[in-house]
């Protein structure tokens, strides 16, 4: 695969983001086949840590490819929740870091609580997390207050549709990542070399620019 734009219309596989629910073979191989980047769960709500995820970061960076966590988002208190992310993601200055805000039938984190979130961990890092989400944040946008709204805005947005084309929320202009396959639904390809879905389908991301773009947007 080439590390170039690719053409209008064309799906192509640059990011796969991963839980312990996946197995993974071979980073190098996903690496050659054109993969660009990892996400990984690191956390979920207060309490949960993702077993693999110190394991798989080794391998993942030593295959060369760029490292990020996500955080799954609960109606839990949001500063335990940050400082639980944080001192399990343990990111340096390269890891990106992304709050996953989706339906959790558990414990569900409002709109609220998601600018809470990102503004805490803007405050505790020194830079901007990305924001996972798709008809959630759709729905629920509308719920802030204009200043919230924009300062939600600002962040880069990792888009979740299993569609043709992405469709965004309002006040957001475009998607950084767009997960356009997961649980073996959306376009194709669903698979990439050396890893596997495990329960589901694999979770594959485009992104509309050059390898170099991706890494200077990261973290």
């Amino acid at each position: 695969m080439t590390d170039a734009i690719p053409a209008p219309g064309t799906i192509v596989p640059r990011v796969v983001d991963l839980s312990h629910h996946n197995v993974v073979k071979d980073f190098g191989a996903a690496a050659g086949f054109g993969l660009w980047g990892v996400i990984h769960k690191a956390t979920q709500g207060k309490a949960y840590a993702d077993p693999d995820y110190a394991g798989r970061r080794e391998t993942a960076t030593a295959a060369g490819l760029m490292w990020g966590a996500y955080h799954f988002a609960t109606g839990d208190d949001i500063a335990v929740q940050v400082d639980w992310f944080l001192a399990h993601a343990k990111p340096d200055d390269t890891t990106l870091l992304a709050l996953d805000y989706e339906d959790n039938r558990l414990s569900q984190m409002s709109v609220h609580q998601v600018v809470a979130f990102l503004r805490l961990i803007e405050a505790k890092v020194g830079r901007k997390a990305a924001v996972y989400s798709g008809n959630r944040i759709k729905e629920n946008i509308g719920l802030l207050g204009a200043d919230d709204r924009a300062y939600l805005a600002t962040h880069r947005l990792w888009l979740c549709q299993y569609g043709p084309a992405p469709h965004l929320p309002a006040g957001f202009e475009t998607c950084w990542l767009w997960q356009y396959t997961g649980d073996g639904t959306g376009p194709k390809p669903h698979t990439v070399p050396g890893i596997i879905a495990g329960n589901g389908g694999l979770d594959l991301n485009s992104f509309q620019g050059t390898r170099e773009d991706l890494a200077a947007s990261w973290a």
